[in-house]
């Protein structure tokens, strides 16, 4: 009889974990399906079981053709991801029986897939004031292997309300989802915590977006994250013990990616204690993630919640794969493939090179640049309008950042979840920007590109900022007021104008509003003779009132400290 286990056991625990991503592709039409893929823009919100005709339903006599589309995009992402494309591939049958898989079976790739023995290497991680990570490309990559990434279809989905939130005492099936082209990579189990899984998530999907592959909006379920996790546990025998592979199906937030993998670190140790199971064949378990459930250590909904037991997992013989005979074997051709990767743009990583060594952003403000194509490419525009309208090419990229990031995202923030944005600090200077899933509502994140100013209309902010012509209120004022519908287009130095928010550039009245202020403030005039310089907001604010914000803070500071006769 073997002795009792106990945790005190355990001498430590290191972590294993290896990522299965499914990203919806967003072609026009499915895999193998002239129908409109919901995945695309285009079909977006279409009506339940409307995206549908017989090859997606899988009746008598319809036959898939291959979309050339999906096989593009599908190549695009693997050659991304440093993959070697099969030359040959072939399509395969995988059998089991579930109510949102019309046909009985899903056409997906086995033994053959499209692309494999690749790797990403992803940015280390730097812990915020929360104690969650975000990538930092300045501290150094990891390198994680890519074991594949096959093409397939994806399967419909099940509804346990009916359209519009309406309670049902039954579970339908939306079938628009059928067949959408989905793209599964999977990773070696090279990653050793839960930030860097997040992190590896983030940069995907970054990858993925930058391509034109997937919308990749989280909410939507345009990328689901699978999590294959287990533990190498080292007992004060020197012992090593292998916990059981846990797969974690379905996650679609980074933060349920963390939470899941925090989960079975925590609760993995405890569950080999209680049952004393190894990782061996057919031991595997499929597992979902609620963050309102206890797990078997005790943690709770306090400490990120635990996995919940869903079945023991299958193995690749239960599905009973064989060659799809409706489909032919798939050739490419390498000139094409080697045409693809001379097309590939401008990643998320070359970028940041480039918007730190080049531009002389900040790490942060250049990891918030590119979280988001859109915002990135408006960010990039506004760059090259400033330069053409004499901006010098040292200064062009940090007003561009601090018009994206400090005064854009704050409106974007408030317009898609109704909570402000953080402004610039004391300095004037861009803040972080917040791309955590709290700053986003279920339809996506909030995209200053979104809402509707352009970037010539931006670039024009920046230079009456430049030129002194715009307070930072007005300049802040005249951002919202291009943003309005009825806006577009317009001429953004003609409606500031038109408008009066063009800053009073007359020494006159600078000088009147000085002498008021001063005048009628002696005590805090004698505080900054004595060394408190930063009593002049004071003063300055007092000015802006009497020029009603027409005056320039700024010019207003400088003559202050003149007349009161102190340098900075």
């Amino acid at each position: 009889m073997s002795a009792p286990r106990a945790l005190a056991d355990i001498e430590s625990v290191r972590l294993v974990v290896g990522l299965e991503v499914h990203v919806e592709l967003a072609t026009r039409t499915k895999v193998f399906a002239a129908v409109g893929n919901p995945a695309h823009p285009e079909f977006d919100g279409a009506p339940p079981n409307t995206l549908i005709d017989p090859v997606v339903l899988g009746l008598p006599g319809a036959l898939p053709v291959l979309s050339h589309a999906a096989v593009e995009v599908a190549v695009r992402v693997g050659l991304a991801l440093n993959c070697r494309i099969a030359e040959q591939s072939k399509w395969d049958r995988k059998s089991y029986f579930y109510p949102d898989l019309p046909k009985g079976y899903q056409i997906s790739q086995y033994d053959l897939p499209l692309c494999f023995d690749g790797h990403l290497d992803i940015a280390r991680t730097d812990a915020n004031a929360e104690g969650h990570a975000h990538p930092d490309p300045s501290k150094g990559t990891r390198r994680i292997g890519i074991l594949r990434a096959h093409l397939e279809e994806d399967a419909g989905k099940l509804l346990h309300e009916a359209p519009g939130g309406l309670p049902i005492d039954t579970t339908i099936a939306d079938y628009n989802r059928a067949g959408a082209p989905l793209l599964e990579i999977v990773t070696q189990p090279d990653i050793t915590s839960a930030d860097e899984a997040v992190a590896f998530c983030r940069t995907l999907r970054g990858i993925c977006r930058f391509l034109g592959a997937t919308e990749g909006v989280l909410q939507k379920g345009h990328m689901r994250f699978e999590p294959n996790i287990n533990c190498v546990l080292t007992l004060r025998d020197k012992r090593l013990i292998r916990t059981p592979i846990v797969e974690v199906k379905n996650l679609n937030s980074f933060r349920a990616v963390r939470g899941a993998i925090e989960a079975e670190l925590r609760d993995q140790p405890a569950r080999w204690v209680q049952t004393g199971i190894e990782h061996a064949p057919g031991t595997k378990q499929t597992r979902g993630y609620d963050e309102r459930a206890l797990g078997e250590s005790g943690g709770g909904p306090s400490d990120g919640g635990a996995t919940v037991l869903q079945r023991e997992k299958e193995d690749a013989h239960d599905y009973r794969y064989f060659p799809d005979p409706d489909i032919p074997v798939l050739d490419l051709d390498p000139a094409w493939v080697d045409s693809l990767k001379r097309a590939i743009p401008d990643l998320p990583d070359k970028r940041y090179r480039r918007f730190t060594e080049d531009f002389g952003l900040s790490p942060k403000e250049a990891a918030a640049l590119i979280d988001e194509r859109d915002d990135c490419l408006f960010f990039e525009r506004i760059v090259d309008l400033l330069v053409e309208r004499d901006v010098p090419r040292s200064r062009a990229p940090k007003v561009a950042a601090n018009l994206v990031l400090q005064t854009g995202l704050k409106h974007a923030n408030a317009k898609t979840t109704g909570q402000p944005e953080k402004d610039a600090d004391a300095g004037g200077h861009a803040v972080e920007a917040d791309t955590t899933e709290s700053a986003q509502s279920a339809a996506g994140p909030a995209l200053v590109s979104a809402l509707g100013i352009s970037p010539e209309q931006a670039a024009a902010i920046g230079v009456m900022r430049e030129d002194g012509r715009l307070s930072a209120a007005n300049a802040d004022a005249l951002f919202a007021i291009l943003c309005e519908p009825d806006m577009r287009g317009r001429n953004a130095e003609g409606v500031a104008e038109f408008r009066a928010l063009l800053t009073v550039r007359d020494d006159a009245k600078l000088d009147a509003w000085c002498d008021q202020v001063l005048g009628e403030n002696q005590p805090i005039v004698e505080q900054i003779k004595a060394g408190k310089l930063q009593a002049v907001g004071r003063l300055v604010g007092a000015a802006m009132k009497l020029s009603a914000g027409a005056g320039d803070a700024k010019a207003i500071r400088d003559r202050l400290l003149e007349k009161i006769g102190v340098k900075e």
